[in-house]
Order: C-alpha cells, then structure tokens, then sequence
C-alpha cells in the first residue's frame, strides 16, 4: 500500500517531535512513523533514577514549555515522557505507531520509505532515529569468557537487582557516573574508567553545556579556532544524586581493567577480582541501518552533512545524533533549531519542486 506524502519523520521521540512542530508551522504535508508502541521515544526505557541535567524551563522543546516537576529540581525521565506525551497530542502531531521502517530507497524524483505498514513515497525524509537501539560495548579481551552477567545502559533499571552483588561499572562518562552512584548503598561497586573522571563545577548544567555546544559550532563553521565545546569544560554533570556519592567517597574510578576473565576483571597489575556483573556504560552508536539502500556511510558509519542535510542526497536530514546533525541536536534544548533549520530547508526544496 502506498500513502504519497510530502514528507516522512522517521522517529517518534522527542527529535521526531520537534520536526513535526516545524513542518507542522510551516503547512506541509507530513507523517511520523515511530517504532515504539507508546509515546516518549528513549525516555521510557530509562532507569527508574535518570534525571535530566537541566530544569525542566531548559529542557523544552520549541513552542511548549516544560512544566515543573513537583519536588525536582531536575525532571525525571517519566516526567519527560508525560511531556513528551502532551507535547504529541498538544499540536496533533501525525505519529503512526508501532511502524517498522526497513528501508529508505530513491525512487526518481522521490524517495520511498517501506515499512512492515505500507510505503510512504516522499519528497523528503527526516531521520530521528536516535541511538537507543545502537548500544556499543567496546571489543574488551575475555568478554565473552566472563561467566557472571552483561547489562548495557540500556538494560539498567533499578539498584535492587543488584543487591549484595559485586558489580564493575564501566565508562567515564555520564552514564557511568550516575549508575555507579545509584548502586552504592546496594551493591559492592567498581567504576572502572579509560581515564581519570572529569567531573564539571557543581554549578555547570545542561545550560552552559548547550551554550558551550553552541559556540564551538559556531567557530568551526567562520573558521575560528576549535573551543572543544563541552570537552573543554568536563565529562561529567554533578547532578545531586552523583555529588552526593562523590562528597562522600563512594565513587572512586579505577583505571580501566586489561581483560574480563571468567570470574571478573583482571587489571593492569594482573590481579583478579571476582564480579557478578558488568554493566556497560559505554554508549551508542546511530541507528541507520534504514537508510544502508541509500549507500551514504562512510567508514565510520557516519553520513556527511551540511547541517541536518545529507550532501549527497539533499532530500534526506539527520536529526538529533549529536554534534555532527546540530549543537547539542541529541538533547531536548538543543534540537529545536535544527529542526526548524531542516523543516525550512525541506520547504525550499517542496516549493522548488512544485514551481
């Protein structure tokens, strides 16, 4: 079944969203095809004490404020879906659910999104897909010899299935922190890190980070020297909870293990420790798979853009991966003006066609 269309959102979440809202602003004709069954994109799988790093009036997206959690300075992961719910209902945002795409593929002027629903012909597609569905563990000796159990962030839920256990915490930065941080008081913890933690001023939130984000952007592209952005400032965002455990020496890195044998971590001195589990904080990669018939990857699985939009095929935009799609594209704040960018981009290219 075919539903022409003049543009195809791939992706419900909260970068999915925003693009609606523009493309919406701006009169086109447009759907939404998000994977999940329920609103919230990412949010909703996140462990039970996720926070965001911003207040909730720093963490909207455009056109519709965040409200105020009751109690929280930070907004929780479930209060971000509850947003991210009225936010989809609010502008009667056109997001078809449970839709699997399988592929993007150009089809003379258009391009086709086939799906297990149906295919959508399109003059354009915005891919929101984000990297929840990519979790990267790094290719560590032994992994597959370690006896005891693997989590990826993506797997963490609550500290109580971890209790009384050893547990190794891997990855440096945020996620690593706060899963580390949520697991003292419960579970015997090792963080382990390729290198000493970073953490930011007490005082650094998702605010100087989008700013930070924003200015190196802008002096890479008028050719100014590279500020390193957030890099410059620190890894890690002392959200309470991770400034509590760190206050009280409890989150104390070790440097990063040589090997997993079959009974735990062996580390550089060659000792063995025994550990019931690992969980991998070691983040994600972009979840493209979709757009392979396309053939844009280069070698490092990344497609070369000019803003949001592919260069070699301008009637695709990525958003919402990361820097590389927009300043802080991949967080709340940030992805509201490359979306407005790519909605008025796609405009031009509908009007152009239609002339």
């Amino acid at each position: 079944m075919n539903r022409p269309t003049q543009v195809v959102v791939i992706g419900g979440g909260q970068s999915g969203l925003a693009a609606g809202y523009h493309l919406r602003r701006l009169g086109l004709d447009f759907v939404i095809l998000d994977a999940q069954t329920t609103p919230g994109g990412a949010w909703q799988h996140a462990w039970d004490s996720l926070h965001l790093f911003s207040p909730a009036p720093y963490s909207s997206l455009p056109g519709r404020p965040m409200p105020h959690q009751p109690g929280a300075i930070y907004p929780g992961a479930a209060h971000v879906v509850a947003y991210l719910s009225d936010y989809e209902k609010r502008y009667e945002l056109p997001v078809i659910r449970p839709v699997n795409v399988r592929g993007v593929h150009r089809a003379g002027p258009l391009l086709q999104v086939h799906t297990d629903a149906g295919t959508w012909p399109a003059q354009a597609v915005i891919s929101a897909t984000g990297t929840w569905r990519r979790p990267f563990v790094p290719a560590v000796p032994g992994r597959r010899a370690f006896t005891g159990r693997q989590f990826h962030t993506v797997n963490y839920r609550a500290p109580h299935e971890f209790a009384g256990r050893r547990v190794v915490v891997v990855g440096g930065g945020n996620s690593g922190a706060q899963i580390a941080a949520d697991l003292t008081g419960h579970a015997d913890v090792t963080w382990a890190t390729a290198r000493p933690p970073r953490f930011l001023a007490d005082d650094i939130d998702g605010r100087a980070l989008f700013d930070a984000a924003t200015a190196r952007r802008r002096a890479l592209d008028t050719g100014q020297a590279d500020t390193a952005g957030v890099a410059a400032l620190g890894d890690i965002v002392a959200v309470p909870p991770v400034r509590a455990a760190r206050d009280a020496r409890l989150l104390n890195a070790a440097p990063m293990f040589t090997r997993l044998t079959a009974t735990g971590p062996q580390w550089p001195d060659g000792i063995i420790t025994h550990a019931d589990a690992v969980i991998w904080c070691t983040g994600f990669r972009a979840a493209l798979a979709h757009l392979a018939p396309l053939r844009l990857r280069d070698r490092r699985g990344r497609i070369a853009t000019t803003g949001t939009r592919a260069l070699a095929e301008p009637r695709l935009h990525l958003l919402g991966y990361g820097d590389w799609t927009g300043p802080a594209s991949a967080t709340l704040i940030g992805v509201g003006r490359p979306a407005r960018e790519a909605a008025h981009e796609i405009a031009a290219l509908v009007r152009s066609a239609s002339a």
